[in-house]
């Protein structure tokens, strides 16, 4: 499947969207009560079927009561369902059809995401006759299932997954967006992300404020360079500590955030010079690495700080000491304000674009790894030496190679680790994460 697809559970309050949502993810990731309420905050997770993987979203009931929370849970709600492709409504089987249903029935209405209407708490068949009182919400057929026992719960991922893939086989036809690299913009508040963002598409579309968090959530746009060549961009909202993200909207807006870094090809982390290297900026950057994603690393108000000769080379040296997990990803050093290197960024874009989907030949790599073979020889432990047969590569974006050996527990980091600095001293990967996956010949 070619796009990366998100679901959103919505429901009102009790019944069951959290134990259905931890029983598709296979794990306990939400807090599971009698209480109505007890889901506040948005909860997102990946989750896979049928080997196919999507994100799922857990969201807090929905109700017309007077409570505090409701407003606020209702709109993170709203939220979720405008960002999912498809939406799985739970109601409670063992309840009549409440007002509750209704509100959440005719948010749904509204939208345009394809709905599955799942009548929950049905232990077994003599019970699925209850499902026919939710007919009345007038949102098809509705799918009887028991998120505790699990009963139902694979025919209606079965139902789901087989509409996403028809969804793609229907657009499978070349289209204009197949040539785009998708970038995303990731970095803590105010350190000019919009300001990038607007340079680049060469418009104002994204807010500019001195005011941390002006940007509440992901801004889309296109454009393209000098050579044709065509990029969707996300600017994204600026990423605090967990710790000092409290309002609802603002956490959502992470949660857009990391979707972003999962769908772009090639991630812009966006650093304040005037401010310097913050523990905050190695978190974000490890959003992008996590999902494997190309990685270049924008030095942004370069033009705010007293420099000599020395300044950038100092600069990039702190950056190599902190981010020694992105020793890998190049460093440009531009101005918002003053326009700076701005335009040299579509460049870098597509070099490393180019350098995460590249394919070495098999032949060519095996004789790197006869090289470092011979230049370094294999570890032995407990008297038994590795030994290395051949290698080939599994996968782009990010480059993933196998390493075939006789006992993959021989392969020590460090040796790994130098196989890896091997590679990349042979071939250009700059900008890229690679991968190594040491496996036993059969």
């Amino acid at each position: 499947m070619s796009k990366k697809y998100t679901i959103a559970i919505v429901g009102r309050p009790n019944v069951g969207k959290s134990t259905l949502f931890n029983r598709i993810v296979g794990s306990r990731k939400a807090i599971v009560n009698d209480i109505s309420g007890v889901t506040r905050d948005r909860l997102y997770e990946k989750a896979e079927w049928n080997g196919v993987q999507f994100s799922l979203i857990d969201t807090g009931g929905i109700s017309a009561s007077e409570d505090v929370f409701v407003r606020e849970i209702k709109e993170q709600a709203e939220l979720a369902i405008a960002e999912a492709d498809a939406i799985i409504f739970v109601v409670d089987g063992h309840s009549s059809l409440t007002q509750d249903d209704q509100l959440v029935a005719k948010i749904l209405y509204r939208s345009k995401q394809k709905v599955y209407l799942v009548v929950n708490h049905l232990d077994n068949a003599e019970q699925h006759d209850y499902i026919y009182d939710f007919y009345a919400l007038g949102l098809g057929d509705p799918y009887p299932v028991s998120a505790v026992h699990g009963n139902g719960v694979g025919d209606l991922l079965d139902q789901i997954i087989d509409d996403f893939k028809q969804s793609d086989n229907s657009t499978t036809a070349p289209t204009d967006d197949d040539d785009q690299i998708r970038i995303a913009i990731i970095g803590r508040p105010n350190v000019g992300k919009s300001s990038i963002f607007n340079d680049l598409i060469q418009q104002n579309r994204a807010i500019v404020s001195d005011v941390q968090g002006t940007t509440r959530d992901a801004v889309d746009a296109q454009f393209q360079d000098d050579q044709g060549q065509r990029f969707a961009i996300t600017d994204t909202a600026g990423i605090r500590k967990s710790g000092k993200i409290i309002e609802s909207t603002e956490k959502y807006a992470v949660l857009r955030a990391q979707m972003a870094v999962e769908n772009a090809d090639v991630i812009l982390v966006v650093i304040d010079a005037s401010a310097g290297i913050q523990d905050q900026d190695k978190h974000i950057a490890g959003l992008a690495t996590d999902e494997g994603r190309a990685v270049i690393i924008v030095v942004n108000k370069w033009d705010a700080i007293e420099k000599d000769d020395h300044s950038m080379q100092e600069f990039t040296a702190s950056i190599r000491e902190e981010f020694k997990f992105l020793d890998y990803a190049p460093i440009l050093f531009v101005s918002a304000k003053t326009k700076q290197r701005i335009q040299q960024i579509p460049d870098m874009v597509v070099q490393v674009d180019n350098n995460h989907k590249m394919r070495i030949q098999s032949s060519i790599l095996n004789q790197t790894i006869l090289d470092a073979l011979a230049l370094h020889p294999t570890p032995t432990k407990n008297g038994k030496r590795l030994r290395v047969y051949y290698a080939t590569q599994v996968a782009v974006a990010p480059p993933t190679f196998a390493i075939f050996v006789n006992d993959p527990k021989l392969m020590h980091f460090s040796y790994e680790r130098y196989l890896e600095n091997q590679i990349r001293e042979n071939f250009d990967f700059a900008g890229t994460p690679i991968r190594l996956r040491i496996r036993a010949r059969k």
